[in-house]
């Protein structure tokens, strides 16, 4: 009876990590349907406002297009990094902008939370509270934090997504224009679709002030697709990457000493009146030692 028990105990453990690790598999699967060349759509429309000033002005509905390539950078065990990049202009001769990255950790533990006017908390969590999660670390254009969340891929029914709501900074297309909010609130939904992907968004727009509780200015629905094309559309990105991913893996290793000092951050808008990506995107940013300099001159704690 003993021996059966222990057969039992032991088959039954190797079913279970059996499964955890075909899932786990299947999830990386789904997140590296990310990559490729697509033509996006952004779509950005306020939907409620509950301001007291009669006077406020919604957000101007937001609609743009555009090809995108998504390059796979790292393909680990509980790793996989996924490098955007904008491809604009004559498509005889297109200009290449480096756009956002996102970074997928398999039950990670660390974390830059953001909390409104360029600070990040450091959390830690408990294992226990990202098992078989994925964390999504979503970075800027010159690879300083943006916004991270941790959440199950989930696959059932024909449809793989993934679902999270965090703390965020205001979008480019907010920031610039607006000042009377400080914090986005993001419901990020990521669904692998037949044409493609979907990123599908409910952000709230929040005032958040030390010692209060947030304010809820106004809510919004984002809807950004992600069809599928051709790569060759977007080798002009594809070569690009290769003439400039060297200096970029600099950038994110600097980075990376950065948050692995597991405290709070906080970031200078500007140094010299110029922001960071500004002197990362330019040619005399290229070698280890002034990458560090510059990114350091704008870490503040």
């Amino acid at each position: 009876m003993r021996i059966l028990t222990t057969f039992l105990i032991v088959t039954l453990t190797f079913s279970t990590f059996g499964n955890a690790q075909s899932k786990k598999k299947q999830d990386a699967e789904a997140i590296k349907k990310m990559c490729g060349c697509y033509e996006v759509t952004f779509n950005f429309a306020e939907t409620f406002n509950y301001s007291k000033d009669s006077l406020y002005q919604p957000s101007k509905t937001k609609i743009a297009k555009g090809l995108e390539w998504a390059q796979l950078i790292v393909d680990g065990k509980d790793k996989v990094s996924i490098q955007h990049l904008l491809q604009v202009g004559d498509p005889s001769k297109p200009h290449i902008v480096k756009h956002w990255r996102q970074d997928w950790l398999y039950e990670n533990t660390d974390f830059y939370m953001f909390n409104g006017d360029n600070t990040w908390n450091y959390v830690s969590k408990p294992k226990s509270e990202v098992k078989g999660q994925w964390t999504q670390k979503v970075y800027q254009v010159d690879d300083s934090p943006r916004y991270e969340g941790s959440a199950t891929w989930v696959h059932v029914d024909g449809k793989s997504y993934w679902e999270n709501i965090t703390d965020a900074p205001l979008p480019r297309r907010e920031y610039t224009k607006r000042s009377d909010y400080n914090v986005t609130v993001r419901g990020n939904r990521h669904e692998i679709t037949n044409y493609g992907w979907l990123h599908d968004q409910d952000n709230a727009k929040v005032i958040r002030e030390a010692e209060k509780e947030d304010v809820i200015l106004a809510k919004e629905k984002g809807y950004n697709t992600y069809v599928k094309v051709e790569d060759s559309r977007c080798q002009a990105a594809a070569d690009w990457w290769k003439e400039n991913k060297a200096k970029w893996a600099l950038v994110r290793h600097k980075w990376s000493e950065v948050y692995g000092r597991n405290k709070n951050l906080a970031l200078e808008s500007k140094v010299n009146n110029k922001v960071l990506f500004k002197y990362l995107f330019s040619d005399d940013y290229s070698k280890a030692e002034n990458i560090s300099d510059v990114i350091e001159s704008f870490v503040t704690k």
